[in-house]
C-alpha cells in the first residue's frame, strides 16, 4: 500500500498528536501560537530569542491600516456576508511584492547575499557596509530591485524598524541578515542619490531570516500575522462598514469611455 508520511499530526479515536506530543496533555495552554507556527515551520522548538523576535514580527505586520488588502477583504465581506472566508482569502490574495510579499523579497535578497560572504563573525561595520555596497552595486548593474528600502506613508523612516532591530539585538538572535540590512541603510544614499528608510516589511524579513526561519516561508508568516489582521477588519465592517459606501463611490463616479475603433 501506499504510504503519505507526515511529521506534522495524526488523530486516533482517543488522542491527537502533534510534533510528536500529544496535543491536550502536553501542548494545549502549555505553549503559545507563536511558539507553535515557529515549531510547525521548522520542526524545532525556538528559543526564547527567537520566539520573542518571531512574535514581535507577527505583531508588526498584523495590520496596517486601510491597505489594499484590508479593503479587498472588506469589500468581499459587502458583496459576500456570508461567505467570511472569502473575504479573509481576497485580503490574503493581495499580498504581493508591494503588499506583506516585501518580508520575504528582502529575507531571501539578503540570504542570497550573506550565503556568498563565508563567515561573517566579528566583522566592522565598515566591512558591512563594504558587502552591503558591492552588492547594491551588482543589483543595480542588473537592473535589479532592492527590496526593503521606501515606504508609501513613513518616508522619515518606519517606526517599526529601529523596535524590531533593538528586540532582535536584546533576544541575542541579531545575526548577519540584519547586520547587512542595516548597512545596507547606510550605504544606498551614495549609490541611489537619495535616502530611503528602510521599511518594516523589510526588517521583519530580515528579523525573521535570523531568528531561523526558511526563507522561502517568510511570505507566508507575513500572511499568518495579517490574517488576525483582516479578521480585525471583518469584525470592525460588521458594525461600522465602509464597504457599500467604497463600492457606491467608485460605482457613482465611473466614467464611460467606448473603445476606440480598430
Amino acid at each position: 500500500m501506499a504510504e503519505y508520511p507526515t511529521a506534522i499530526g495524526t488523530s486516533d479515536t482517543e488522542s491527537i498528536s502533534l510534533l510528536g506530543h500529544d496535543l491536550a496533555s502536553e501542548l494545549l495552554g502549555k505553549i503559545s501560537f507563536g511558539e507553535l507556527a515557529y515549531w510547525l515551520a521548522t520542526k524545532r522548538r525556538p528559543t526564547p530569542g527567537q520566539l520573542r523576535v518571531f512574535e514581535a514580527v507577527l505583531v508588526s505586520l498584523a495590520d496596517h491600516g486601510f491597505t489594499p488588502t484590508a479593503i479587498a477583504a472588506r469589500l468581499t465581506y459587502y458583496s459576500a456576508p456570508d461567505s467570511l472566508q472569502g473575504a479573509i482569502a481576497a485580503g490574503l490574495l493581495g499580498g504581493g511584492s508591494r503588499f506583506l510579499g516585501v518580508t520575504e523579497d528582502t529575507g531571501l535578497y539578503l540570504h542570497g547575499i550573506v550565503e556568498g560572504l563565508g563567515d561573517t563573525t566579528g566583522w566592522s561595520a565598515e566591512q558591512w557596509d563594504s558587502a552591503a555596497l558591492a552588492a547594491l552595486s551588482e543589483t543595480r548593474a542588473q537592473g535589479g530591485k532592492i527590496p526593503g528600502l521606501g515606504h508609501p506613508v513613513h518616508k522619515n523612516g518606519d517606526p517599526r524598524t529601529p523596535v524590531i532591530i533593538a528586540i532582535a539585538e536584546e533576544s541575542g538572535v541579531k545575526g548577519p541578515h540584519l547586520e547587512l540590512f542595516e548597512a545596507i541603510g547606510r550605504v544606498h544614499p551614495d549609490l541611489l542619490g537619495r535616502t530611503l528608510p528602510l521599511n518594516g516589511a523589510g526588517v521583519a524579513g530580515a528579523a525573521l531570516a535570523d531568528a531561523g526561519l526558511p526563507v522561502d516561508l517568510l511570505r507566508g508568516f507575513a500572511l499568518l500575522a495579517r490574517t488576525a489582521g483582516l479578521i480585525g477588519h471583518l469584525a470592525e465592517e460588521r458594525e461600522n462598514p465602509i464597504g457599500p459606501t467604497v463600492y457606491a463611490e467608485v460605482d457613482r463616479n465611473a466614467v464611460y469611455r467606448p473603445p476606440t475603433a480598430p
